[in-house]
């Protein structure tokens, strides 16, 4: 299990893990065109956790300037607004999750938040963009729970399933490799480290 303390400080703590990590991913994309799909999926997230945003202009600017904040200035991506200079300090505005019980708890809530979102979403590319994007969050949920083994087909029922069958991956859609989300987190201690890596058989 990993915890907060081992985890590397948020660059806009408001948005919280979930939204950094799909950032992340996305700036992993390496078609333009997917990156793009993706990095609209992210502000149509973000409008969602701040209503008040929608159809102002100026405000939506500043979400785009927040996704390059949380990247570091190096997303890639085609803009509708100029990318701002990272002396630029933008700070977003909290945003209150709600609390309650949930079925999945190695996801957390945020994944059950994004589902709903994701179904929410009318345009299809940018409802798919979202749900890979959930898909690669709750591989990478997963694998904090139980580093030796994942089970994809799995991830993929259980998105089906709390999504209530309206949130599908296209057929050519392929998760993140083991090796490369494991190799990005870290490890407890490494006598652990060293313990997992002769036991550990990789999967897909």
């Amino acid at each position: 299990m990993e915890y907060n303390t081992q985890r590397k400080p948020l660059a806009l703590g408001e948005y919280g893990r979930y939204v950094q990590e799909m950032v992340e991913h996305t700036m992993s994309i390496e078609d333009r065109e997917e990156r793009n799909k993706a990095a609209q999926a992210i502000i149509q997230l973000m409008t969602v956790m701040n209503p008040s945003y929608k159809g102002n202009d100026e405000l939506i600017n500043k979400l785009w300037d927040d996704l390059y904040i949380m990247s570091k200035f190096q997303l890639d991506v085609d803009s509708p607004y100029p990318k701002p200079e990272p002396a630029v300090n933008i700070q977003a505005e909290k945003i209150e999750y709600p609390k309650g019980d949930f079925k999945y708890r190695h996801y957390g809530k945020s994944i059950e938040n994004l589902i709903e979102v994701a179904k929410a979403i009318e345009d299809k590319d940018e409802q798919q963009a979202l749900t890979q994007l959930i898909a690669h969050l709750m591989k990478r949920s997963y694998l904090n729970y139980n580093r030796d083994s994942v089970n994809e087909e799995m991830i993929i029922d259980q998105l089906k399933e709390m999504s209530g069958g309206l949130l599908k991956l296209n057929d050519n859609f392929r998760f993140q490799h083991t090796n490369d989300i494991l190799g990005s987190q870290p490890r407890n201690s490494s006598k652990s480290s060293s313990k997992s890596r002769s036991k550990r058989k990789w999967k897909k």
